[in-house]
């Protein structure tokens, strides 16, 4: 018995089928790519802080913030002086 209903012959051609095709060499360096790009994403996820919030800005801040839009939309919506 092998794995799923499988046999270990078919494992076994099905193995040989991809050497043939692939070849052992670039068999290698996938492996090697994939391993480093499995090592590269568990270091991410390490590296990232754990604070599971966003920042916070103050009252202050976001009311001059609001503030400085506003102000900046009614100069955009004016309409350019024509008069010459």
């Amino acid at each position: 018995m092998g794995i799923g209903g499988i046999s270990m012959w078919q494992l076994l051609i099905l193995l040989l089928i991809v050497v043939l095709v692939f070849g052992t060499k670039r068999l290698r360096n996938i492996g090697t790519d994939l391993g480093s790009a499995v090592k590269g994403f568990r270091k991410g996820i390490e590296d990232e802080p754990d604070d599971g919030e966003p920042e916070k800005i103050s009252a202050e801040e976001s009311t001059s913030t609001e503030a400085g839009t506003s102000k900046e939309k009614v100069k955009a919506s004016s309409p350019p002086d024509t008069d010459v």
